[in-house]
């Protein structure tokens, strides 16, 4: 179990061959291949399974499940979609497997209504180039946690279609195929997890905002000296008050 997940955290296929070559070598038992394909989709697979267990250790039992399960019947796929895409259907349909009898299903019809017709915002963090200094670093991971949190309050619904188009970056048309949805129910709940994403980071900024660009202290004061000393030139103070 270890050794696997050590493959699924940090091997990252690097041969350069196309996954059609992959799934060729990989269906004549090369285990090359395999480990290249886990390299190249463990991300998304962990993350859509998280997305729908909150449990970074259940998510990494899906993802080995998929792996067992895709891996052992390569022969049930045809390659009508990308290989990543037959994962991608595998890890989800494991994973809500086991939330079936423990979540009520939640009607997100309303909602969506509400947002019909209404674009949806992305919040980008840029990153600076270079080595990031330490604090820089500390600060980074801050921010990744506030986003990850605020990704876990969206509903599932909402959350599911999220990472699959803004994180993983998966055209609208294969979202809708793997979440049985309309395109058109795809880019409506986009827009509505982008608004709720927005609305949750800003609750949990909010009672920071004041402490951004802070500007005291020492640097007041001497704003405050430059201020008065360009008044007291332009004859609107007396001169110098020590005089």
């Amino acid at each position: 179990m270890e050794a696997l997940r050590s493959v699924l955290r940090g091997w990252r296929g690097g041969d350069g061959l196309d996954e059609a070559a992959l799934v060729s070598r990989a269906r004549a038992g090369d285990e090359a291949a395999v480990r290249s394909l886990i390299g190249r989709n463990n991300q998304r697979l962990y993350r859509i399974a998280r997305a729908v267990l909150h449990d970074e250790h259940e998510a990494e039992d899906v993802v080995q499940e998929t792996y067992v399960r895709a891996f052992t019947s390569l022969e049930r796929f045809r390659g009508e979609a990308a290989f990543s895409t037959w994962l991608t259907s595998i890890a989800l349909n494991e994973a809500r497997g086991r939330l079936r009898r423990a979540r009520p299903t939640v009607d997100y019809t309303r909602m969506e209504k509400d947002e019909a017709g209404r674009g949806g915002e992305v919040i980008l963090f840029p990153m600076t180039a270079g080595t990031p200094s330490p604090e820089a670093e500390a600060a980074r991971e801050q921010v990744k946690r506030l986003l990850e949190d605020a990704v876990e309050q969206l509903p599932e619904a909402f959350r599911l279609v999220f990472i699959l188009r803004d994180v993983e970056g998966v055209d609208t048309q294969t979202t809708a195929s793997l979440l049985s949805l309309r395109p058109e129910t795809v880019k409506t709940r986009l827009h509505r997890a982008r608004r709720l994403l927005r609305a949750e980071l800003q609750k949990a900024l909010a009672p920071h905002f004041s402490e951004i660009f802070p500007f005291g202290g020492r640097r007041c004061a001497l704003m405050a000296e430059r201020v008065l000393a360009r008044l007291r030139a332009l004859g609107h103070l007396p001169g110098d008050p020590s005089i």
